[in-house]
């Protein structure tokens, strides 16, 4: 199923080309109205049928079940202590941002029929490698309702060619700030620790020029899809204790080759840079997904988005 109907977007369409697009500027409540984000997470007790004739059910104590105030419809059952965050919260976070801070909302939106709900900014920060690529920062504000994700405000990457998305994560720590749902959202300490994380921009652009700086022949791009794209093997033996997606490794082998969006530019003509966007773009393009919306759940933060971390710090590790 897709949830087209619950994505907005402004400026140019999304990679994943879903939502309804948005004149600038627009305030919150917009965002809210046309995001499909202006529904209430409700509880309610958790019952079960014991089968004993006219007993209308018996009460599962510590726990309820989570819905949506408009459709009724289910979406997760959690323990009493679950903290719930609600849509128009995850916009509400970026109110003083937008008002004062410079932060344009680009998108925003719902997905597996409201289990999870993000909003991304655009932080105004950018650099531009080379003089051509063009690279811009954004700061997406995440949670689901599912068990699946803790609420993650995470600084991350778009380059504009492509429209590829990479996670900015310096150390294990940084760039990232998540809450689980045992713990109240508090939105202002969260900001107060993304006024530290913020800094984490200019030493990314660093790593970026470093990247696109950094020359690779055939071989060591050969290695390093290798050691990227391969994995643990399903009931593996001492003989077979990894496999390579080899779909995968001749798609992004094109991709580094000239057949990705920006490849030749300088910047990614056989560089680290271009590695790791070869990498990036497989998994936001060119992964099999049961739909759009699905790739967009696994490059955000699914197994795509692992993937594209696994990239990155390999290709770090190309400039020891």
């Amino acid at each position: 199923m897709h949830n087209v109907e619950t994505m907005a977007f402004v400026n140019q369409r999304p990679w994943h080309g879903l939502g309804q697009q948005l004149a600038p500027q627009e305030p919150i409540e917009v965002w809210t109205k046309r995001a499909g984000m202006n529904w209430r997470i409700e509880s309610a007790g958790v019952q079960f049928d014991a089968g004993e004739g006219d007993d209308p059910g018996q009460e599962f104590p510590g726990q309820k079940v989570l819905y949506r105030s408009d459709t009724k419809a289910p979406l997760a059952i959690v323990s009493d202590r679950y903290q719930v965050v609600q849509p128009a919260e995850i916009l509400e976070f970026y109110r003083d941002l937008t008002d004062l801070g410079g932060f344009e909302l680009e998108t925003a939106g719902v997905l597996k029929e409201g289990k999870k709900f993000w909003a991304l900014a655009r932080t105004g920060q950018s650099v531009s490698l080379k003089g051509r690529d063009e690279v811009n920062g954004y700061l997406l504000l995440a949670t689901a309702c599912d068990g699946t994700l803790a609420t993650t405000a995470q600084f991350t990457s778009v380059r504009v060619v492509c429209q590829n998305t990479l996670a900015i994560a310096l150390s294990k720590d940084a760039g990232a700030i998540k809450v689980p749902h045992r713990s109240q959202f508090d939105a202002q300490a969260v900001k107060r620790q993304l006024g530290v994380a913020i800094a984490s921009w200019d030493d990314f652009m660093l790593q970026m020029k470093a990247l696109s700086e950094r020359r690779v022949n055939a071989k060591a791009a050969e290695a390093f899809l290798q050691r990227v794209l391969t994995y643990p093997a399903t009931g593996a033996t001492e003989h077979r204790a990894t496999v390579v997606n080899e779909r995968a490794l001749k798609v992004v082998h094109h991709l580094f080759a000239g057949r990705g969006m920006g490849a030749n530019f300088s910047s990614a003509n056989n560089t680290a840079w271009g590695l790791v966007n070869s990498v990036t773009e497989f998994v936001d393009h060119h992964r099999r997904a049961r739909s759009e919306d699905y790739r967009l759940d696994a490059a955000w933060f699914g197994q795509g988005a692992e993937l594209k971390k696994r990239a990155w710090d390999e290709a770090l590790e190309l400039l020891s």
